[in-house]
């Protein structure tokens, strides 16, 4: 899969997320079971796949809304991990 595939597949994830208006910071598995269901059935993704797409879905909105902070720098407030 190419870079430009995985990205409209994160963007589709992440159109449904905003559409449900969920919290960007939401844990419960319940919850999130409905978008890693939603990935596996329409990218035919499995288990492990369908939650990197899915986090990856939440990151990118996080860090579309954001004010323009520099992940480098504010990483941690994302979990992203960069140093």
């Amino acid at each position: 899969m190419d870079d430009s595939q995985y990205n409209s597949q994160i963007e589709k994830i992440a159109s449904v997320i905003l559409k449900d208006k969920i919290s960007l910071d939401e844990q419960d598995e319940n919850k999130l079971k409905k978008y890693h269901d939603l990935a596996k059935k329409q990218f035919h993704l499995q288990d492990e796949s369908a939650v990197q797409i899915v986090n990856e879905a939440f990151l990118y909105l996080k860090l579309k809304g954001s004010d323009s902070a520099d992940p480098l720098q504010h990483g941690d407030q994302f979990g992203a991990g960069f140093s």
